[in-house]
């Protein structure tokens, strides 16, 4: 490409990311974002009282407060996002993949000052207050590594080393980082991600059946033989009413609440288990409190708007103007899919309980601001999707 041809190209991509964004997903994002404030005011109201030491009302709704300035602060940055031409992206590929990985020995460095335990699990690094989990970070760095090098393979995606092998180590030393926190819902993530990207990519579906079936067989072993703490989960799994005293606890309230919950639910912060029965109520466990308060008709409707979201963001890849966008819409809808599901599945105790976060529902400020700004790359994807914003 010549000089002429490339200037001519960074021309036409700032025009076409200055085009509309697309607008059904970005009200399913606003609506999921206010409806998750909200639901998290009621979840956490009576853990911020009964903890705190003024028990004032300002106590009361602190993860509120806190919660809504990063919910308003990420939809600015989401905004903000939005306008960035997202080719721009590619040069960072390598880059945010070393300061992910960094990230993540960081966090399991022994006496740390940085890390975080919290639950036996330490997944978090901390500085003046604020804290993030580093699986945040890597998970958005395989989506954008994956996108960038995948889009300019093309046809070599089928061959096993350039389409397979060299993603696998990468997950593979990935996958044993956040498995030393340890973190095996982070660790799904991170292989489902990776798998689906690879398979949109080009790669046949032997080898992803080979891949995924090879990275969950070592999941599985490593939870079976290797990680007493993922030995417990899976007892407790079985059969959480006998152990509802000490593991099963948590498992065991969040059935109760979603069973008091009914058809329509108990109303709107009228919900008996967060008062301190639930633990977890306004992070990993906040859609039984959902249930409990909204009823199965308010946690359907929820679901469904999840659905919507996924679906959107699927036609924004669909529609994409190049491969490199529709690698990276696949990538971010594809995360924002298997965590809601995974955060369901564990709340309904479908799957063994991993310390999972919902999307836009769960506490915390900066994993929210990070979930926002990746939805602020996929639409700056619909700005530049040709023709009219319809589908």
């Amino acid at each position: 490409m010549t000089a002429e041809e490339k200037l001519e190209k960074a021309r036409v991509n700032r025009i076409m990311s200055k085009g509309p964004v697309d607008v059904p997903f970005v009200l399913l994002v606003l609506l999921l974002t206010a409806i998750g404030v909200l639901m998290l005011f009621s979840a956490s109201f009576a853990r911020a009282f009964y903890e705190s030491d003024s028990r004032t009302v300002a106590a009361a709704t602190s993860v509120f407060t806190r919660q809504l300035a990063f919910a308003l602060v990420g939809i600015g940055a989401m905004f903000a996002i939005s306008k960035w031409d997202y080719h721009k992206w590619r040069r960072l590929a390598v880059p945010l993949m070393i300061f992910a990985i960094a990230l993540l020995v960081l966090v399991i460095i022994p006496h740390n000052p940085l890390a975080i335990t919290r639950n036996n699990a330490t997944r978090w690094l901390g500085v003046s207050g604020f804290s993030f989990q580093p699986s945040e970070v890597a998970k958005f760095a395989v989506i954008v590594y994956f996108a960038a090098t995948i889009s300019v393979k093309k046809d070599k995606m089928a061959r096993f080393k350039e389409g397979v092998f060299d993603y696998m180590l990468l997950l593979g030393v990935l996958s044993l980082l956040m498995l030393m926190e340890p973190h095996l819902s982070g660790t799904v993530l991170i292989l489902g991600i990776g798998a689906c990207m690879m398979f949109v990519g080009g790669i046949s579906r032997g080898m992803v059946v080979l891949g995924v079936g090879t990275g969950l067989f070592g999941v599985l072993l490593l939870i079976s033989e290797v990680l007493p703490y993922g030995r417990s989960r899976v007892m407790q799994w079985k059969d959480p009413w006998a152990y509802a005293q000490d593991e099963g606890y948590q498992t065991v309230q969040s059935l109760l609440a979603i069973g008091s919950g009914g058809l329509a639910g108990v109303g709107f912060g009228k919900g008996r288990q967060k008062l301190l029965y639930l633990p977890e109520e306004h992070n990993d466990m906040i859609f039984a409190i959902v249930c409990e308060e909204l009823g199965f008709i308010g946690a359907a409707l929820i679901l469904a708007l999840f659905c919507f979201l996924v679906l959107r963001g699927f036609w924004i890849a669909l529609n994409a103007r190049d491969r490199f966008g529709g690698l990276l819409a696949v990538g971010i809808t594809t995360m924002i899919a298997m965590q809601t599901f995974l955060n369901v599945a564990v709340v309904t105790n479908f799957v063994p309980n991993t310390g999972i976060s919902l999307p836009f529902f769960s506490y915390g400020g900066t994993a929210l601001m990070i979930q926002l700004g990746e939805m602020g790359v996929l639409l700056s994807v619909s700005r530049q999707i040709p023709g009219p914003k319809s589908g």
